[in-house]
């Protein structure tokens, strides 16, 4: 009988479409950065891979437009790092001083605005030159250390960009896969073949990925402007499909409206509908662009919006309201002390494990204060269960390493073999890392892992002591952030759930208000909040990697996925033509009464 946990490994494991192709292109992207760090001299390159394994995501265009990013943020920082290296580089209180600004700023930075996880890469890497700086015995060599780190991240951030350019899946495919994709699972839905459960499946992953396929598209005119133009109106429109069918497809009764050529039971109408669908979603899956099927005007009214929507494909939909933005910034940036103190917290940690490693000269456990930057997010569920990933993955990482310091490394005699291992441990680092949320992390921290433990200076490593050294600073690492993330200002994931819902009932208000807009929210708009409330329903299961001392009542948590739920299906209404929405007065109500739940109950 197979147990709970294997089956979640299973699942987790399970081939999909495009998961071989990420991994076997990060293994690639791995193997030749090992080429060009080791036949140039260029230090770090088990750092380098990392950030390749960080970078790359299933979807080329996001990691692609990270990675040129990343490769911006850096180029600026280390001019500024080159200014202050005579100022550290013989004044231990002033690297610190610079290792605690830089990480708190590049860290809020990263938490408060449109930065993301760049921040802390970033913050990452100037903590990293400055720790070492203490080993460099003048400024010309500092210096020169300072370019080597810039080449440790730019590196790996170009061959990301030419690799995904060059082997990457074509990203304009990519975009008609996923309209052909709706398309088959509304036309599913309309023929009474698949159940809604499968559009609320595709509505909660949002549009995030088909926009960013669309700035890599526009970005690199990958096809004329005009063809750009349709697909962005296809995934709106292929969107606002879904949307109608999660709603349920209502059945017809005879005479309820005027007879189609072709068609003589009502409740065929749908079916009609469906073919239609699958006649597009088949052209687009096939890398064409299909002319629309005229629109049928004798429908019944409740399924009227689907013809509209078909015929309308490439069509611009009309926008509903917008809700005031404040741009690179959250709207709460300034007023919600949870960034800075997620700032300070990981600047503390880094901080003490830098302290530690230093005051007893163990530099080869410095993967503690790497640690302290890679396995910090914003509440206390969030972060364990990334350690207990970091830790699992560091203990299959390392063993994979040690068994190829014992068996493999000493019968190497050429740089190819080399890459030849990193190209297949990597591989299969990548197969983990390219999953879902749940166990993704667990791939990256295998993969460095066994880079830290094989790779050192400018061949392979052939000591144990320093992979155990390795291995001993990642679990320093652990111990430092989950004593700090659980003992000062700790946020339970629950608590970090409820934020975020009072921040998207707010949305939905704003919303509600503006009554004149038909659909009060587009296609994008509802895609964006349905997406949010994905992510505030996988925040929730990290309750359970919480101490007892953090976690709700049961009844709390079970109100908050109430909540949760009838915000989703909220979301989806808002997006309805108006004849199809009901009463926007209830709706109003309703956001007025959770929104009180949320701030009168905190939790």
């Amino acid at each position: 009988m197979v147990s709970w946990f294997e089956r979640e490994i299973i699942q987790e494991l399970k081939p999909f479409e495009g998961r071989l192709d990420t991994a076997w292109r990060i293994a690639l992207i791995c193997s030749l950065a090992t080429f060009v760090f080791m036949t140039y001299g260029i230090p770090l390159v088990a750092i380098g891979c990392y950030l390749i394994l960080f970078v790359m995501k299933p979807d080329p265009a996001e990691s692609t437009l990270m990675a040129i990013g990343i490769s911006v943020l850096v180029s600026i920082v280390v001019p500024v790092l080159l200014l202050l290296t005579e100022l550290a580089i013989d004044v231990p209180l002033w690297r610190m001083v610079i290792i605690a600004v830089s990480s708190f700023l590049f860290l809020y930075l990263g938490a408060a605005s449109q930065l993301g996880p760049a921040g802390g890469i970033i913050a990452l890497v100037i903590a990293f030159i400055m720790t070492l700086l203490g080993s460099a015995p003048f400024g010309e060599v500092a210096t020169r250390g300072i370019l080597y780190a810039w080449l440790m991240a730019a590196v790996p951030m170009g061959l990301i960009i030419v690799c995904n350019m060059a082997f990457g899946r074509s990203v304009p495919r990519l975009l008609q896969r996923l309209v052909a994709e709706r398309l088959n699972v509304v036309a599913g839905i309309l023929h009474g073949q698949l159940p809604v459960d499968d559009a609320w499946v595709l509505l909660r992953k949002g549009n995030a990925e088909a926009q960013s396929y669309l700035k890599y598209v526009a970005l690199f005119h990958l096809i004329p402007k005009v063809r750009q133009a349709q697909m962005k109106t296809a995934v709106m429109r292929s969107y606002a499909l879904l949307i109608l069918a999660s709603q349920g497809v209502p059945v017809q009764q005879k005479g309820e409206s005027a007879g189609v050529a072709g068609v003589h039971d009502p409740n065929e109408y749908a079916l009609e509908l469906a073919n239609q669908c699958r006649q597009l979603a088949a052209a687009f899956h096939a890398g064409r662009y299909p002319e629309l099927p005229q629109q049928v005007n004798a429908l019944p009214a409740a399924l009227q919006p689907f013809s509209d929507a078909i015929g309308l494909l490439y069509t611009p939909a009309a926008e509903g309201a917008a809700a005031p933005s404040s741009g690179f910034f959250y709207p709460d940036a300034l007023t919600n002390p949870v960034y800075q103190r997620f700032a300070l917290k990981t600047t503390l940690a880094a901080i003490i494990a830098y302290i530690i490693y230093t005051a007893i000269d163990w530099q080869d456990i410095h993967t503690a204060l790497i640690t302290c930057y890679v396995a910090a997010l914003g509440s206390t569920g969030e972060t364990v269960h990334k350690l207990t990933l970091r830790i699992l993955g560091c203990l299959v990482g390392a063993a994979m390493g040690v068994l190829s310091i014992l068996f493999l490394i000493p019968l190497m005699t050429s740089i190819g073999q080399l890459m030849l291992l990193v190209f297949v441990v990597i591989l299969c680092a990548g197969w983990v890392s390219s999953g879902s949320e749940r166990s993704a992390y667990a791939g990256v921290q295998i993969g460095l892992a066994f880079l830290l433990t094989v790779l050192q200076g400018f061949g392979p490593d052939v000591q144990m002591s320093v992979a155990l050294d390795r291995i001993m600073g990642i679990l320093l690492g652990n111990v430092i952030l989950y004593l700090v993330f659980t003992r000062i200002w700790p946020i339970s994931a629950a608590q970090a759930a409820s934020g975020r819902l009072d921040v998207i009932f707010e949305r939905l208000a704003w919303y509600s208000d503006h009554d004149r807009q038909v659909p009060l929210c587009s296609p994008n708009q509802a895609a964006q909040n349905v997406a949010d409330l994905d992510a505030v329903r996988e925040q929730l299961l990290r309750v359970y990697f919480e101490p007892r001392s953090l976690r709700p009542e049961p009844q709390v948590l079970e109100r908050l996925k109430t909540m949760l739920e009838q915000g989703e299906v909220l979301c989806v209404q808002m997006a309805l033509p108006r004849e199809s929405r009901a009463n926007v007065a209830q709706w109003k109500s309703q956001l007025s009464d959770m929104r009180h739940q949320l701030n009168m109950q905190p939790v």
